[in-house]
Order: C-alpha cells, then sequence, then structure tokens
C-alpha cells in the first residue's frame, strides 16, 4: 500500500481529473488512474465511495469491485484489518475536511495546509466542491488556473459582490449569475482590495489566507465598520502560528508578500459557539460541566460566557434577567441567545444582525418561528429579534430549514418545553456537530431519531 503523503496525493490529483470532466467518472477510468500501483479491491471500493462522498458520479460503479482471478502477489497484498481501518479513517478525515463549513474557526485550521499541499502538487480540485465557500474564491485564483466552483453544501445565494469588484479591476475574469456554478479565469494579484465590512468577514479572511503567497504586499481597506471582526483575528493568531504575518492598521490590513507556510504542531481549542448552546442549557436549569476552552481566546463568541453569568443571569430568582445585545461581532449566538430571553424576567433586544439573511437561512425568521411554534413571542426586525418572555414553552414540530444552529437550538429549548419537540431535518448538526445527538443524550437528554414517511 502507497504511504499516507503518497495517498493524499494520488487521491487529491483523482479529484482534480474528476473536477475536470465535470465531476463524473467511470469506474474503469478510476481503476486505470490507479494501475500502477497495485490497490487491492477493498482499496479500490474505498476509493469509489470516496469519490461519490465528494460528489462525483461514478459511471458503472454498482458498489463493489471484485476481481474472480487473484494473482498470487494480489494474494499478499490483501489488506489486513489493521490497514483496512486506517484507509477508512483517512478516507473518514478527508471527507469531513471537505465538507467544513463556512465558519472561519474551522478554516483557519485547515486551510494553510490544504493551500500548501495543492500548491505544490498542483491539485486546483481541492478547491472544487464542498470546500468553496465566497470567501475562498481568492484561494482558487491564486492557483492561477481556470475554475468552477459548484453548489455543494455551501451557501449558494451569497453575494461575492464585493469579490466580483476588486478582483475584475486586476483582470479576472467572472462568469457569475448570482448564484452557483459560477467560473473565475485569471490568477490572484498583489494589490489594494477595498472591501465591505458589513456583508461577511470571510471576503477578508479569504483574502488573509491567499495574499501572503504572492510575490508582491498588498492591503486590504475596509469601506465601513468591520462585523464578526473576531472571526479576522481568529484567523490572523492562526496564520501567525503557521509562519504568516498580517498586519492591522486604521483602515484594514496590510499583508506582506512572499510569505511561506510552515508546518507546526499546535492544539486547536474548544469551539465557544458550540458550547454557547450548552452555557445556555445550564442558565436555563441543567447542570454541565464544559472543558477544554480556552479563557484567553480571540474567538468572538466567547462573550456567551458574560452573556449567561454576568449580564443576564439573576441570582436572586435563578432565572436569566433580560439584555439588550448587539450582535454585529457575534452573529452566530443569536439563536441560541433568543431561547436564552425567551425565559427572561424583562423583554429582551437583539440588534446589528442583519446579516443573519445570509447564512443557512435566513437565520432571524427562522428562529423566530421556531421559537413561536413552541409558544414563545419572538418578533424579526429588520436587524435583528425583539423577544418576549414567557413562563414556559409546549412544544410541537418545528423546522431546522437545514440550518444546523436551528437545530440545536430547537435541542435546547426542549428541554423547558412541557411536551416533546419534534425537529425536522434535525439531522443537518452534521455540518458543525456531527456528535450534538450523541452528547445531548450522554448529558442526560431524550434525543430519538424517527423517520417521517412522505
Amino acid at each position: 500500500m502507497a504511504d499516507r503523503a503518497q495517498f493524499q496525493k494520488k487521491l487529491g490529483e483523482l479529484l482534480a481529473v474528476a473536477a475536470s470532466q465535470n465531476n463524473k467518472m467511470t469506474s474503469q477510468e478510476v481503476q486505470a488512474f490507479f494501475q500502477d500501483d497495485n490497490l487491492t479491491d477493498e482499496q479500490m471500493n474505498l476509493v469509489h465511495e470516496f469519490l461519490m462522498s465528494q460528489k462525483v458520479e461514478v459511471i458503472g460503479y454498482t458498489g463493489t469491485i471484485e476481481n474472480t482471478e487473484k494473482t498470487e502477489q494480489e494474494e499478499k497484498d490483501t489488506l489486513s484489518q489493521q490497514e483496512k481501518d486506517y484507509v477508512a479513517e483517512y478516507l473518514i478525515d478527508i471527507e469531513k475536511m471537505a465538507k467544513q463549513t463556512e465558519e472561519e474557526v474551522t478554516l483557519a485550521y485547515y486551510l494553510p495546509k490544504v493551500v500548501e499541499e495543492a500548491v505544490k502538487l498542483h491539485m486546483p480540485g481541492i478547491f472544487i466542491g464542498d470546500v468553496i465557500q465566497e470567501g475562498n474564491v481568492s484561494l482558487m485564483l491564486y492557483l492561477g488556473e481556470n475554475k468552477k466552483a459548484t453548489e455543494a453544501e455551501v451557501l449558494p445565494q451569497r453575494p461575492i459582490t464585493a469579490y466580483l469588484r476588486e478582483l475584475t479591476k486586476k483582470g479576472i475574469a467572472f462568469e457569475y449569475h448570482n448564484t452557483m456554478p459560477f467560473s473565475i479565469d485569471g490568477a490572484l494579484q498583489s494589490g489594494v482590495y477595498e472591501l465591505e465590512g458589513d456583508v461577511s468577514s470571510q471576503y477578508v479572511t479569504g483574502l488573509l489566507f491567499a495574499l501572503p503567497l504572492l510575490d508582491g504586499d498588498s492591503e486590504i481597506r475596509m469601506l465601513s465598520r468591520l462585523e464578526s471582526k473576531p472571526y479576522v483575528d481568529l484567523t490572523i493568531a492562526c496564520l501567525r502560528h503557521f509562519g504568516v504575518t498580517v498586519y492591522e492598521t486604521e483602515q484594514g490590513y496590510t499583508v506582506p508578500g512572499g510569505q511561506q507556510y510552515h508546518a507546526c504542531d499546535m492544539e486547536v481549542e474548544g469551539d465557544y459557539s458550540q458550547a454557547a448552546f450548552f452555557y445556555v442549557a445550564n442558565a436555563l436549569g441543567s447542570d454541565i460541566t464544559l472543558t477544554n476552552l480556552n479563557p484567553e481566546s480571540v474567538q468572538g463568541d466567547k462573550k456567551i460566557v458574560e452573556i449567561t453569568q454576568q449580564m443576564c443571569y439573576n441570582r436572586e430568582k435563578g432565572l436569566p434577567a433580560c439584555f439588550d445585545v448587539d450582535a454585529a461581532d457575534i452573529p452566530d449566538l443569536v439563536p441560541i441567545l433568543a431561547v436564552l430571553a425567551t425565559f427572561g424576567t424583562a423583554p429582551s433586544r437583539i440588534t446589528g444582525a442583519h446579516r443573519l439573511a445570509i447564512k443557512e437561512s435566513d437565520r432571524l425568521a427562522s428562529t423566530a418561528d421556531l421559537l413561536n411554534r413552541l409558544g414563545g413571542k419572538v418578533t424579526a426586525t429588520a436587524d435583528g429579534l425583539e423577544i418576549e418572555p414567557v413562563e414556559q414553552l409546549h412544544g410541537g414540530t418545528v423546522d431546522s430549514c437545514g440550518d444546523h444552529r436551528i437545530a440545536m437550538c430547537a435541542a435546547v429549548a426542549a428541554t423547558r418545553c412541557t411536551g416533546e419537540v419534534t425537529i425536522l431535518h434535525g439531522e443537518c448538526v452534521e455540518k458543525s456537530y456531527p456528535r450534538f445527538y450523541e452528547d445531548y443524550r450522554q448529558l442526560g437528554g431524550i434525543a430519538n431519531v424517527i423517520v417521517l414517511e412522505s
């Protein structure tokens, strides 16, 4: 069997070939690609399954590759159980990496490694499919080839207006019709990029990953206040670990060119965005101990600690009080904060959250709908939520709208409902927290998967 690095390289090259063929390959083409590698049947089956997990249509594959006649060498090459576990684990790692979400917390961990390897191995296909988001258009362009961003588990309707404007100035050609798929032709150039700060911080983080690799120096100038700035701070802190320097200025950021990413060992700190659900569960009466959270973290969602433990906890009555929160820098906390406010002692208000309309769902509308269906009193405004407290929620059926944060909010709200809560499309938690329901059950919650007949 090829070593891990060689296996990774071959998989990346295979994805690139598939991408160049509109994500379609025949089983014979896949097998021919590895004809010099002496792969066993078990390995070939795993490769086929991996391709299909990446939305590649493998024509002629029926679920198994099996040769009736095996040479003596092939018999010797049969995978041991340990080898099978290794290959399966590695493919799962690759699949998880490809399915990471729009959040810079995750991208900051994976992308320095991915960019460096893709450039080294000339693997544009590594960016085709689930990894592509609007913040990563700049990474695609760094490879300097014609590429096509396709819709997978991304948010195809998110605007990329700033990139269309700024990249076109530098000779990049787009074929774009307000959604995916779209095509880009050209190579990323160093220089000045002027970006709005109130649409998505990913405009900034995408460029921060790619610009240091260019020959010349670059500058990112913010045309308005940068919202969700903590995500950019987190990205810069991560880049620093990998040997890349970015300087913050009064107008934005200066990025020296000619830099390289360097491998390093680092410990990935716990995610306050996910911990927020359990902080709120505690505020509503649960007793959960949370660990592996860095109190010195630059994560913006660390704000949940202050909100639940200092700002809004009514120690006399043992209940959340009320709050007025500007969520411009902590938009991911908005849905779970609405759950918290529902059980307050006075009305609460959340503002600065207009950008939630372009998340996995319109999170202002979907949060209000979720809580209102359970018996809450929540009104969505143009840039936030107004929440009237209620004594209790009664339960019911809610739609997650395919949004992982809405589904997890519903599960936490269920801890204070008098009746059962059914969450439609609850499997969407796979996007950011695949073990959520498992952890929920281990902490004493009751969560069962049901199949609804259509």
